[in-house]
């Protein structure tokens, strides 16, 4: 397992019963995790000092119950950047801490790369990854289908001071179906799709059905002189071997790293697991 150490701002105190309790920044929230189905020896909505607790509804959804007053949103640090934090609908807060892993090693393949890299997100939510890969020195392209998450971005980038990031409101395949059309390539591809979802005409996105016939579409925008291509995957069993699968049947088998992503916690000897990343890398 590959785990995000590098957090100064962000931290997991404590885990149980369905339940993750976090530190961001200052603040402590409370929110469900489907990877906890051990119990805690402790009640953690009584945590002293906790601001705010995501629960969920009988119903379907759920909703944030804020016990101090917070800001709206706010910023958080990792390494030289910064990203907002914001308690949104359905439990999230606009970072996926355990995507640091991802993001230092970008970093890595982008600056050594010395040669003009472009890169394209796809999926790309509030686009830390965008904003890491553009101040690495990459031309960026950013995709993703809502227009509330792509402005998302554009903060980020803004805080960050990086204006090298091209953004667009679209569905990733469509974009992808236009950029084949239009001979646009890119160096580098990322992408994190969604388990479950629908395309702007309501067509039905399934992982399990649709990922490696997408992977093996994006392969028609990858440069004759590639640097990586990075799948990120939240859904819940999928094993990295899986995406190891796909990169390699589609890619080639070389050069694959594929691993479950986990953050530390407070507690000895647990780690949380995060969802799974495969990574093929191309030598220069």
């Amino acid at each position: 397992m590959k785990i995000a150490q590098s957090w100064k701002d962000f931290s997991v105190i404590k885990t149980g019963n369905g339940e993750k309790l976090e530190r961001w920044g200052s603040i402590t929230l409370l929110r469900p995790d489907p990877q906890v189905i051990w119990h805690s020896k402790e009640n953690l909505s009584e945590y002293k000092g906790l601001d705010a607790h995501y629960t969920r509804s009988s119903s379907g959804g759920g909703q944030w119950q804020f016990f101090n007053k917070i800001p709206q949103q706010w910023n958080i640090s990792w390494q030289n950047f910064k990203f907002i934090v914001k308690p949104m609908g359905f439990k999230h807060t606009g970072i996926f801490p355990e995507q640091a892993v991802n993001w230092q090693d970008l970093t890595n393949l982008i600056s050594n790369s010395n040669r003009p890299i472009k890169v394209l997100n796809l999926f790309a939510y509030t686009g830390l990854a965008s904003v890491v890969c553009a101040k690495a020195g990459a031309q960026v392209t950013h995709v993703d289908a809502s227009k509330g998450m792509v402005e998302r971005a554009k903060e980020n980038a803004n805080l960050n001071g990086v204006n090298n990031i091209r953004f667009i409101i679209d569905d990733c395949q469509k974009f992808i179906e236009r950029e084949i059309r239009r001979g646009n390539f890119y160096d580098g591809i990322i992408m994190d799709p969604p388990s479950y979802g629908r395309g702007t005409n309501g067509q039905m996105w399934k992982l399990e059905d649709n990922l490696f016939d997408f992977v093996n579409l994006t392969k028609k925008v990858l440069s004759d002189n590639p640097l990586f291509v990075l799948i990120s995957s939240y859904t819940t069993g999928l094993a990295p071997s899986v995406l190891k699968n796909i990169l390699s049947l589609v890619f080639g088998e070389n050069n694959i790293d594929a691993d479950e992503i986990g953050l530390p916690t407070e507690e000895k000897g647990i780690v949380l697991p995060c969802g799974a990343r495969g990574l093929k890398v191309w030598k220069n």
